[in-house]
């Protein structure tokens, strides 16, 4: 008995994996993709030119680079752009962080609650496959055309992906970890904290940074759909107008946009896993 308590303490601190070595990049091999990206995009933007100036596909469709490239820098030098970009992520921000937070709570309690699992899962896959587009003019008329219907309708796709990764995270836990803990004297709580959250942790912020583009892509469709704001709103009245160098130019914004989330999440998601092996 005295050895169990011995090793109580030693039990409940969480383990952590030696941090891995980071690999030393080559200069030349950098640059060389470097030269090699920049020269893809160099083959597609002038493919795209010779299209357009040849007419290869109707002009009203396919636009110009130079067409629009004037457009976007008329538009970065106004406000409306920057309005209307500020409008779309301050929605599908809190559309994330309020589903985020609740999904994973629901997800993590349902892994723990395996007989209520049980009961609400065939409801949560029905749900979960239903078209969210669907709800939109639902959302719309419960809300009207503000940030409310939007934040509902990225809010109704996240939460979904957010329950799914707190469960993977959980399930992924060996259950001889928690039975040597039990053992070991752990509590209930020290359980929790120091052996089942870091193992769930990799999943659920997995599902979270794609759940912040998916919120995104949800908030634009909510704005194409109805609204006064946003890209997706100046999407749609650019489309109206047949404004094609618009359309394109909202499109690089929104394709820029996406990638420097991305990035930006990958980056804190190193950081904060940065013990994982």
């Amino acid at each position: 008995m005295s050895m169990v308590t011995q090793a109580t303490p030693a039990a409940t601190k969480t383990a952590r994996p030696p941090q891995r070595k980071r690999t030393q990049l080559n200069p030349k091999s950098v640059l060389w993709l470097f030269l090699a990206r920049v020269g893809f995009l160099g083959l597609l933007l002038g493919g795209w030119q010779l299209i357009a100036t040849y007419e290869l596909v109707d002009p009203s469709v396919s636009s110009s680079p130079g067409a629009v490239m004037a457009w976007l820098a008329e538009a970065l030098t106004g406000s409306k752009l920057w309005i209307n970009l500020q409008a779309t992520l301050t929605a599908s921000l809190m559309a994330w962080v309020l589903a985020s937070v609740v999904g994973t709570f629901i997800g993590i309690a349902l892994a723990l609650l395996p007989r209520v699992e049980k009961v609400v899962n065939p409801y949560l896959s029905a749900f979960n496959a239903m078209p969210r587009i669907a709800l939109a003019p639902l959302f719309v008329v419960a809300f009207g055309l503000t940030i409310n219907s939007k934040i509902a309708l990225a809010f109704s796709i996240v939460v979904f992906m957010a329950i799914n990764a707190a469960r993977t995270g959980v399930a992924s836990l060996d259950i001889d970890h928690t039975r040597l803990a039990e053992v070991l004297g752990a509590s209930k709580v020290e359980r929790f904290f120091k052996i089942l959250l870091p193992v769930a942790v990799p999943s659920i912020f997995g599902g979270l940074r794609l759940g912040l583009i998916y919120a995104l892509l949800g908030t634009l469709t909510a704005e194409l759909i109805g609204s006064v704001d946003g890209i997706g709103q100046q999407l749609q009245e650019a489309a109206g107008l047949f404004q094609t160098d618009a359309i394109y130019g909202l499109l690089i914004v929104l394709a820029i946009t996406a990638t420097l989330i991305n990035a930006g999440m990958s980056g804190i998601e190193r950081k904060i896993l940065r013990w994982q092996p």
